[in-house]
């Protein structure tokens, strides 16, 4: 159990980055007062739970169901985080400028929590991939089983927990970082989950190659 939790919470870490995600969160809800911001963290923090949890448990036999594998899952996912990250890195001033259109202070809380919010901004498919690719690692049925499970999922609404937080105080972490260093960090964070993405991709393309290659070996 602790093993499933340390591996889930680890990757599932790597791909969200709570912190990053939250300098971002500070630009693109800057025009809404404190309590919807306050609000918004809370229902974020709420969907992503379920987001992580719905594809760490169903998000396998989803897979199996329309016959996609999970090579080609970890190789789009890894797509588009890595040109999600690119983009950051690239033009930080244009994506944050897309970021703050998508979050208008015109709609309210709850029709921007869950999209753009939750879906694509803070869960998305980088950390459904990331997910599902966990839940596919699980174990036989029995006691392991029950234990992997129960883990991951610890690990998921222990990332939920930090976003919540991490969002619900971005103001304060901006004001501690100052704009100059929380853009740097922005955009080291944006570096990391580039590599994260490639390193998704190459992941899904050994998986596509492997047994090919194996055979001619």
């Amino acid at each position: 159990m602790l093993h499933s939790f340390l591996l889930a919470f680890t990757a599932l870490f790597s791909i969200v980055n709570p912190i990053a995600m939250a300098l971002i969160f500070s630009q693109v809800t800057a025009g809404r007062s404190a309590s919807e911001r306050a609000k918004l963290a809370g229902l974020v923090g709420l969907y992503s739970a379920v987001v992580m949890l719905t594809a760490l448990w169903a998000g396998a036999y989803v897979l199996n169901f329309f016959g996609v594998s999970l090579a080609a899952l970890r190789i789009a996912g890894g797509f588009v985080v890595a040109e999600r990250a690119w983009v950051l890195l690239s033009a930080p001033e244009a994506h944050e400028a897309k970021k703050q259109e998508q979050a208008a202070p015109a709609e309210t809380a709850e029709e921007s929590a869950f999209f753009p919010l939750t879906i694509p901004f803070t869960t998305g498919p980088g950390t459904i991939s990331v997910a599902i690719a966990l839940g596919s690692n699980r174990p036989p049925d029995g006691g392991p089983l029950t234990a992997f499970f129960i883990g991951v999922s610890a690990a998921a609404l222990a990332i939920a927990v930090l976003i919540w937080l991490s969002y619900r105080s971005a103001d304060r972490l901006v004001a501690l970082l100052g704009p100059t260093r929380a853009r740097v960090l922005t955009r080291l964070f944006a570096f990391l989950l580039f590599c994260v993405g490639v390193q998704i991709l190459l992941n899904g393309v050994t998986d596509a190659l492997g047994p090919m290659l194996a055979r001619r070996g």
